[in-house]
Parts: C-alpha cells; structure tokens; sequence
C-alpha cells in the first residue's frame, strides 16, 4: 500500500445553522480548537501528517485519551464513550490502486454533537463520496449525518468483495469435486488467508455499530438509528457469509488432502502387487542362481526354457489369485 500523499488536511466543512457548508483550509483548522461554537465541523485529516499529530495532542482541545487513541498504529473496529462523544474506529476495504482489498484500511473518527474529526493513512472512498455530496450542496443535518454515512459506504464496498470470495469459492468446488483438473498447491491457502483476514475486522465492525447505537443518544436521530441498524444488520450477514466461505473453504482443504491421500495408497497398492508378483519370481531365480554343485538343469539346454515358462505360469497365477481375491 501507498501512504497518502496529503500532508495534513485532506478536506474539512463547516456549517452554520441553516446547513450551509464552507470549505476550510489547514490555516483555519490549525488556528485553534477542532469544536468552535455557533458550527458544526467536519475534519478529515492525515494520521501520519505531524503537523496533525501535534495540533492533535497541543490545540485541538481533544481529550488526552482520545488523543492517543486516535493515533495508535494499529486498531480494530470499536465504538467508545467519553465525556459525551464517541471514538468510533471502523475499517473499509483498501480498494487503491495496487492494494489488495483484504488489506483493510482504517478510519477512526472523534464525534460530538459540534464537530467530527477523522484520521486516515490512505485514501477512503466513502469519506470521498460524502465530501462530494456536501460539495453539491448535500446539507447535513448534524454530526450523526456524517457518521452515518460513512459506516453505509464503507458497508457499500465490503459486499461486492464478499460476493467475489462467495464466487471464487464456487470456483473451487466445481473444480475440485466435478473435473479432473487440479487447483495450484497455493491457490486454496492463499483463499483461506483472504477470507480470515477479512473476517478479523468484520466480527469487531459488527460490534461497534451496535455500540454506536447503543451509546448514541442525542447524537442520532431515530432515523439515522434505524439507518446504522440496517447497516450492522449488512456487516452481521457479511460476517455470517464470511463464516459459510471459511467453513466451505475448509471442507475443500480436507478434500484436497483426500484426494491426495487416495492417489498415494492407489500407487503404494500398485508398488505392493508388483512386489507381491515379483517376489517370488526373485526367490526362483536367487534360488536357481547359487553357484553350487547338485543344481537340476545345469547339463540340459531346455532347463533356461523351462525356467521362464515355470516363472510365466507362476506369475499369471499370482494374477489370477490377485483378481479372485480382489485384490485387482
């Protein structure tokens, strides 16, 4: 993955009362506190920016303890209570250029009733989309609007990614149990390590929402409530999906490994009939080869002829035997 190239602010909006949005620079941001009275604001920010981070933990007038955990390197989904707003961290698939989508990205948000501030490493399509809506003159009717939204387009983009594993798991089946045509050894552990990647962030998503809906009162509507329950129910099946993929993917390691098994004890049985036939051919003529006196045949030149013909007789009936016991 690529960093993003952003120094500091990706995009920021401010809204008056009547839900007219202005577009901020970083020198408004940086100016003071992130929450300013009379307006709502939305901050998108650069987490690896260190002008951010200092303006983070100096001037935006967010609690030390937010502050951090803002900033962590690593994060799983969660929603968090404090001092009357939610630290919320949801994760998206990294669909960039040159990413895989397993890969997911983070986004971890501070929201108030007067402001949200967002931090990200690399570039998120859903904080894209919702920048563009406000910039074609979308109004926001409060923090709630921008938090819900978000969660709804990282979903958005998860689903068709669950639909293509969903897809690829099919693939596999149908390979493996209805043609002879073999998977390459790494293509199925490569699979598995997608989908139990995926399942990691999805699991910890679905708890969060239902946190968010649980602690967001006064920072949602009903309607916006109903609208991220609708959207926790989608990450509650997207998980379940990711649970079916996992458990089919297992089923076709296991048949793989039958497979391979069975193709190992079908030639260890082809090794043993072989050897089991020319077993006592080789005791015939180990038997026959001593170099001592008193062998029969020594004097007469039919005794070679009649060595093979006997060893001839004897392996068929060995084969005979075999086929009558089943054995072929």
């Amino acid at each position: 993955m690529n960093t993003s190239s952003e120094s500091t602010l990706i995009f920021g909006y401010e809204f008056d009362e009547s839900g007219h949005a202005r577009r901020l620079s970083w020198e408004d941001v940086a100016s003071g506190p992130a929450a300013r009275p009379g307006v709502r604001r939305w901050l998108h920010l650069n987490r690896l920016s260190p002008a951010v981070q200092t303006w983070l933990t100096r001037d935006s007038g967010i609690d030390q303890v937010i502050d951090q955990a803002l900033l962590q390197e690593d994060t799983r989904p969660r929603c968090l209570a404090h001092d009357g707003g939610l630290l919320i961290n949801l994760r998206g698939v990294n669909l960039n250029e040159g990413s895989d989508p397993e890969d997911m990205i983070a986004i971890r948000i501070w929201m108030t009733s007067d402001v949200v501030v967002s931090l990200r490493a690399f570039h998120i399509k859903a904080a894209q989309d919702l920048s563009e809506r406000i910039m074609a003159g979308s109004v926001t009717e409060n923090t709630g609007a921008i938090i819900t939204f978000l969660a709804n387009g990282l979903t958005e983009r998860i689903e068709p990614v669950i639909a293509e594993l969903d897809e690829k798991a099919d693939d596999f089946e149908e390979t493996l149990l209805t043609s002879d045509d073999k998977l390459p050894r790494s293509a199925l552990s490569s699979f598995r390590r997608k989908v139990l990647t995926l399942r990691r962030y999805i699991i910890p998503q679905r708890d969060a929402l239902a946190q968010m809906i649980r602690e967001g009162e006064g920072l949602f509507t009903r309607a916006q409530i109903m609208q991220l329950r609708e959207v926790a129910d989608r990450v509650t099946r997207i998980g379940e999906e990711l649970d079916t993929i996992r458990d089919r993917s297992t089923v076709l390691q296991e048949q793989i490994i039958e497979q391979r098994a069975e193709r190992m004890n079908q030639r260890l049985f082809v090794l043993s009939i072989i050897s089991a036939v020319f077993l006592p051919l080789g005791f015939v003529t180990g038997l026959f080869g001593v170099n001592v006196g008193g062998m029969p045949g020594v004097n007469s030149p039919l005794a070679f002829t009649l060595l093979c013909i006997g060893m001839l007789t004897l392996s068929t009936g060995l084969i005979f035997l075999f086929r009558k016991m089943r054995w072929l």
